[in-house]
């Protein structure tokens, strides 16, 4: 007689959506992945990619038994071994390295899951206690992340289910339909309710088609465009004066630094015309003069250039000129991850660090694994251990990275679902197991939903959560405080509970059961001001952006590689170089998952008609897509959802699985934004040239 049921769970993916999952499992195996109907934003529907989550967690490749390297690094050579090999093996190697400096071992993870439990709790601990270096995670969002919360206090913003009831929505720097699917659900019912929806983006995305307008803007000058609304704002008094004397701090600092951002000014810089820049301020500024919400949905696509920060801060800036933030449909979001009393003290343990050890950014390791030791550096690094990431696909300058993994006396072990990039130079490789098998608890950055993720199955193989292979570890290296004994389900019953402002009552069991619980956040957060600021205030001035040596007000930071900040290299590489997420993966994960893959083809590269005609290249021809830094080779397709001068490589395919063993990560820069030390994927110049066949 079979067995059936139904397991609340949770997406785990780095995704705004978050979506709450409804798993059934019969006798023991999962046989379905569905959406649930009752999560306000889930609404039971789920992206291509993890409606298919059982291929992923029941693929003929999984990894389910721990590995050690026989062959050359990057051969990807294995033979198993018992998990009591592997423990001792990576025990004695990190005890021996930690015994002359444990800042030699370096962790290095993101998000391969968002999971507080799975993420960061009992890995931070191991780490904190054995004086291991610290990795700082940047190589997402903190530009964008440091740039908000200068002007805002926190990342709090609009509600994602008070969407639809704006009138105008600007879709800035994102594409939605693949990366924030109900979002994008929302904006669609705002367009039918009779919103308009504008995109703001380089490229011609399959969100920007189906906006009613597309403003193509040059990649990295997100600020100028704001600053050049911010003009026509003030010049054409399309401004809340109430609310900007109530609840901002700056105004008259702005209004100058704004006036020489006239609308020529803005349109030459981002290379777009002049009626866009003013058409785009009176719509904006207009339509919330007569009490119609307007709201700005911007994703991290806009801060992933030399000024991304101050980007995302001068976009920040627009609602409280024109009060947006009055209405519950009105604001911008950027994330909502700011409302959450996430009790990471608590999970992490950073009181177990004996001394402050040194900090090597996560966007940077090309160049530190491959830097000797030092005074100013510190020791060489001389083991890593990775999990929840894949940076042989996914860190910028790639060659420089693969170089660092490739050194035969770096000790590299890796927690895995699948043979990745990374797998193939680790020398112990360790199964980790999917969401569908372990505990977790997760916060949102799309949303406002606390969510658990009940363990749907049994652990595949002999595969074993990241929080389990840490405990053991912590065993073998003789950690004996109790902390390395909570188990998933107390760990996540610290999720939430941070005792301060933003305490709530939580119940992890009774999240557990229902499988999502809304924060208590208001409607429309900053309606009577009440920022979380140093003023209380929004800050169009910011006494904390000058104490930290920044410009407190509102700028425009070119990019490192254009024409007006370095017009040798543009003149050698005259095109600007973009690569967003490909629908059909996130970031580099699913790009094995063969129907995925199948559905995204190969690696391509888009390119504008004039462009490719002035190279001679023609539409299906195989290009080079090169600089000084590495080159990899794609598909051209000719296309004006490219703007001239651009280039654009939906990423990030494993390199494995590319024709020549590369990806867009090959000509993108180690080099850091103006703030948040974040990395500069969008900031990239490049040449393209037909591959001869």
């Amino acid at each position: 007689m079979t067995s059936t049921q139904v397991v609340r769970a949770t997406c785990p993916h780095d995704c705004p959506d978050t979506c709450a999952l409804l798993v059934t499992v019969e006798d023991g195996v999962a046989t379905a992945v569905k959406g649930d109907p009752d999560h306000p934003t889930t609404a039971g529907v789920l992206c291509t990619k993890v409606s298919r989550y059982t291929e992923r967690t029941y693929h003929e490749e999984r990894l389910l038994y721990p590995l050690r390297r026989v062959g050359k690094k990057g051969e990807g050579k294995f033979e198993r071994i018992s998990w009591d090999e592997a423990l001792d093996t990576i025990a004695s190697r990190l005890g021996s390295i930690a015994a002359r400096d444990p800042q030699a071992i370096l962790p290095y993870s993101y998000c391969g899951t968002m999971g507080l439990v799975q993420g960061e709790s009992m890995s931070a601990r191991f780490f904190h206690q054995l004086g291991a270096s610290l990795l700082d995670r940047t190589i997402c969002a903190t530009a964008g992340f440091t740039g908000y919360k200068y002007t805002i206090g926190a990342t709090i913003g609009t509600d994602l289910e008070q969407f639809q009831n704006a009138k105008l929505i600007l879709i800035w720097g994102g594409n939605p339909i693949a990366s924030n699917l109900h979002f994008w659900t929302r904006a669609q019912e705002a367009k039918r309710r009779g919103a308009k929806l504008i995109a703001i983006d380089p490229y011609r995305s399959l969100t920007a088609e189906k906006c009613h307008q597309h403003i193509a803007l040059l990649p990295g000058t997100d600020a100028a465009l704001a600053l050049g609304l911010m003009h026509v704002l003030i010049a054409e008094d399309l401004l809340d004066h109430d609310y900007i004397a109530r609840y901002t701090v700056g105004f008259e600092e702005l209004k100058q630094r704004v006036a020489e951002w006239t609308p020529e000014r803005t349109a030459e810089t981002c290379g777009i015309t002049v009626a866009e820049v003013v058409e785009l301020a009176r719509l904006y500024g207009g339509m919330a003069k007569a009490g119609e919400p307007v709201a700005i949905r911007t994703n991290y696509g806009v801060q992933r250039v030399h000024g991304g920060g101050m980007a995302v801060r001068n976009l920040t800036c627009l609602p409280a000129l024109v009060g947006a933030w009055r209405h519950a449909a009105g604001g911008v979001q950027l994330s909502a991850s700011g409302g959450f009393p996430t009790n990471k003290g608590a999970l992490q343990r950073p009181d177990l660090l004996a001394k402050q050890p040194r900090t090597i950014n996560m966007t940077t390791i090309g160049d530190d694994l491959l830097r000797p030791g030092s005074a100013e550096f510190g020791p060489a690094v001389e083991a890593v251990i990775v999990y929840n990431a894949n940076p042989l696909a996914i860190a910028p300058d790639s060659s420089k990275v693969m170089a660092g993994f490739a050194r035969e006396d770096l000790f590299t072990v890796v927690l895995e679902h699948f043979q990745t990039d990374t797998v193939d130079y680790a020398d112990i490789v360790l199964p980790a197991t999917t969401q569908l098998e372990h505990v977790d608890a997760h916060s949102a950055y799309g949303h406002l939903y606390m969510m658990a993720n009940n363990a749907a199955i049994a652990p595949l193989g002999e595969a074993k959560p990241n929080t389990e292979v840490f405990r053991l570890l912590a065993a073998r290296m003789g950690f004996t405080d109790p902390c390395f004994k909570d188990s998933d389900d107390e760990l996540a019953a610290m999720a939430f509970n941070r005792q301060d402002a933003r305490a709530i009552h939580f119940d992890w069991d009774a999240l557990k059961q229902k499988g999502w619980q809304k924060l208590n956040m208001p409607d429309a957060p900053f309606a009577e001001g009440g920022f979380p600021t140093p003023s209380g205030k929004c800050e169009f001035y910011s006494a904390s952006m000058a104490a930290d040596g920044l410009d407190p007000l509102p700028a425009y930071i070119a990019p490192y590689e254009s024409v007006a900040s370095n017009p040798e290299l543009a003149q050698r590489y005259p095109l600007a170089m973009i690569s967003p997420p490909a629908r059909n993966f996130l970031n580099s994960t699913f790009v094995n998952v063969k129907s995925l893959r199948a559905a995204e083809g190969e690696p391509h590269l888009d390119i504008h008609p004039d462009d490719s005609a002035a190279r001679g290249i023609s539409d299906g021809e195989m290009v080079r897509i090169f600089n000084d830094r590495g080159s990899f080779i794609a598909k051209a397709r000719v296309t004006d959802k490219a703007r001239a001068g651009l280039v654009v490589g939906l990423s990030v395919w494993w390199k494995k699985l590319a024709r020549d063993g590369k990806n867009a990560n090959e000509v993108t820069s180690q080099r850091l934004t103006d703030m948040g030390r974040a990395p500069t994927f969008y900031d990239t110049l490049v040449e393209v040239e037909r591959v001869a066949t």
